[in-house]
């Protein structure tokens, strides 16, 4: 109506006529913008589960700067959940099926998970199949956390006693020599095991389990390129030894025992790669009565092991400072 522009208090609009006409100042938008992830509930103080910051289960190992692996991995059923609480495995997890029909396997699982301080999750069967990809879980299942390697420098560095002995794998895919290695590594003295982070086994439950607990003391190092590290290992004063069938010398009366040493394994198939054989000072071979016969990765990485210890404990001597290997 004509007259209703001059009442009192009226205001003349101009444009659109949908929406409040002045801001809010950003309050709506940032009322309707999240506050971050619910922290966990052992991080909350006015929860029951809370936990002081001393604590609390640590989340990596000690001992220089780490890079963990790509996912968590699940381990599926009750021997095989025994099997790695028994080995030290690290699990984050252990999942119990509802109404379960316990028996020696399961009271020993809880057992060890409690005593562990391991989280025991009581879930519904089908949500369980859905965590293993249908495994045959039997009621019980683990997870693995991602491992955290250490980096190659670190094992160069070791503050443990003795003369630095390193085992650097080459074409090595199986697990289980991996854990075989990492065992040999700690039962001889060794500071670490090297492993390339591409076309290389890693640091999965069976590996974990095949080392026996060992891997809980041995750090293992992911290295981007292989070369390059054995590279940097020689100039901080190791000696880089091969291992293969048709070596330059052989294993008993290794003159390079008693020096800072990496020793390096092939696959058995393929053996040292190329740009790996030229970058070692000496390969080295392992006698054998039979020409026609070859030792596993593992089995050979824990002969040389011995050897190279008592050697060691032999004071064989040590080339001259300042003496390169052959090559």
């Amino acid at each position: 109506m004509a007259g209703n522009s001059s009442r009192r208090g009226a205001v003349r609009r101009s444009g659109s006529k949908k929406g409040p006409q002045v801001g809010s100042g950003g309050q709506r938008r940032r009322g309707l913008e999240g506050k971050g992830p619910t922290p966990k509930a052992s991080e909350r103080p006015n929860h029951k589960a809370y936990k002081k910051p001393s604590e609390r289960r640590p989340t990596s190992r000690p001992g220089g700067s780490r890079k963990k692996s790509g996912s968590t991995e699940m381990i599926a059923g009750r021997n095989s959940v025994v099997e790695a609480l028994r080995t030290e495995v690290p699990i984050s997890t252990m999942y119990i099926a509802n109404r379960i029909d316990s028996d020696d396997r399961v009271r020993e699982a809880l057992t060890i998970a409690a005593e562990a301080g391991i989280p025991i999750m009581e879930t519904p069967r089908s949500e369980l199949d859905r965590l293993t990809d249908g495994a045959v879980h039997q009621g019980l299942a683990a997870q693995v956390p991602p491992y955290e390697y250490a980096h190659p420098k670190d094992l160069a560095d070791s503050q443990l006693p003795g003369v630095p002995l390193v085992v650097a794998l080459d074409g090595i895919t199986d697990p289980r020599n991996l854990g075989a290695i990492v065992r040999s590594v700690g039962a001889f003295g060794g500071h670490g095991v090297v492993v390339p982070s591409r076309r290389s086994a890693g640091m999965t439950a069976a590996a974990w389990k095949t080392s026996a607990g060992a891997a809980a003391r041995v750090p293992v190092a992911q290295a981007s390129n292989l070369v390059r590290a054995l590279e940097d290992y020689r100039s901080a004063g190791f000696f880089v030894i091969g291992l293969d069938m048709e070596g330059d010398v052989e294993l008993p009366g290794l003159e390079l025992a008693t020096s800072p040493l990496v020793v390096v394994v092939g696959s058995e198939g393929k053996g040292l790669s190329r740009l790996v054989r030229e970058t070692c000072d000496q390969i080295v071979s392992i006698p054998m009565s039979s020409s026609a016969e070859s030792l596993n990765a593992g089995i050979a990485a824990g002969v040389t092991l011995y050897e190279v210890a008592r050697l060691r404990s032999r004071g064989v001597s040590a080339p001259p400072p300042g003496r390169r290997g052959p090559g």
